[in-house]
C-alpha cells in the first residue's frame, strides 16, 4: 500500500469528515448561504497566501528539475486561474476590501501556522505532507459534486472545476507520489513528524469547513 494511502487511513474519521462535509454539499447544490460563502472566500484567500509560499518552498526542495515541474505549474495555475477566480468572487458577491482585509479567523491562523511549520521545517517530506493534504482532500471532496446543475453561480460552480479534472488529479498524484518516492528512506523519527503533519492538516481542513459552515457574517 502507498504511504499516502496509509496516512490517509491512520485518520480516516477525520478525513471523511473533512471531505464529506455539509458544508461542500451545500456549496454544490447551491444551498450554501452567501454570507458563508463570503466568510469562506476571504478566509481562503488568505490561505493561498501561505501556500504559495509553501508550495514555491517545496519546489525549491524538489531533488531534480523533473520533480519540481509540475509544482511549477501548479503554482501558475493558483497565481493566475484562481487568483483571478478569487478577485471575480469577490466583486460578484460584494466583498468590500475592508472586509477582504477582516482578521484571519482561528481556524485560518491554524492553517497558517502549520504551512508556516512544514515551510521552515527544511524537511521536503513535511512540506509534501501538508500539500498533499491540501490538494487530495479537494479533489475527494469535488468530485462527488463534478456533475452540477448548469445554473449554479459561478462562485460555486467554479471552485468545483479548479479541484476537478485530469490536470487538477495529475497535481495530487504527483505530490502524492513523491511522498510516497520519500518516504521508505525516511528514518522512523522524520516519518512520525511528516504523519504528524498530515494528520494535523487534515484536522485542520475539517475545522476550516466547520468554521465556514458556522459564519454568520464575513468578519
Amino acid at each position: 500500500m502507498r504511504a499516502t494511502d496509509l496516512l490517509r487511513n491512520s485518520v480516516q474519521s477525520d478525513w471523511d469528515a473533512a471531505t464529506d462535509h455539509l458544508f461542500c454539499k451545500q456549496l454544490a447544490d447551491g444551498t450554501l448561504p452567501l454570507d458563508k460563502m463570503r466568510w469562506y472566500l476571504i478566509q481562503d484567500y488568505k490561505f493561498i497566501d501561505e501556500f504559495v509560499r509553501l508550495l514555491a518552498t517545496t519546489i525549491a526542495h524538489a531533488p531534480t528539475l523533473a520533480d519540481g515541474i509540475p509544482m511549477v505549474q501548479f503554482l501558475s495555475l493558483v497565481t493566475s486561474t484562481e487568483n483571478t477566480y478569487f478577485l471575480r468572487s469577490f466583486e460578484a458577491l460584494e466583498v468590500s476590501k475592508a472586509d477582504q482585509n477582516a482578521p484571519a479567523a482561528p481556524a485560518t491562523h491554524a492553517f497558517q501556522s502549520l504551512m508556516q511549520a512544514a515551510r521552515t521545517s527544511d524537511r521536503y517530506e513535511q512540506m509534501l505532507a501538508v500539500l498533499s493534504v491540501a490538494e487530495w482532500s479537494y479533489l475527494t471532496w469535488a468530485n462527488q459534486y463534478k456533475i452540477y446543475n448548469s445554473d449554479l453561480p459561478f462562485w460555486f460552480s467554479e471552485w468545483i472545476d479548479l479541484h476537478t479534472g485530469e490536470g487538477f488529479e495529475s497535481v495530487v498524484n504527483h505530490l502524492r507520489g513523491q511522498l510516497d518516492l520519500v518516504w521508505n528512506d525516511l528514518s522512523g523519527h522524520h516519518q512520525t513528524k511528516a504523519a504528524a503533519m498530515f494528520r494535523d492538516a487534515v484536522l485542520c481542513e475539517r475545522a476550516f469547513f466547520d468554521a465556514a459552515l458556522k459564519a454568520q457574517s464575513v468578519n
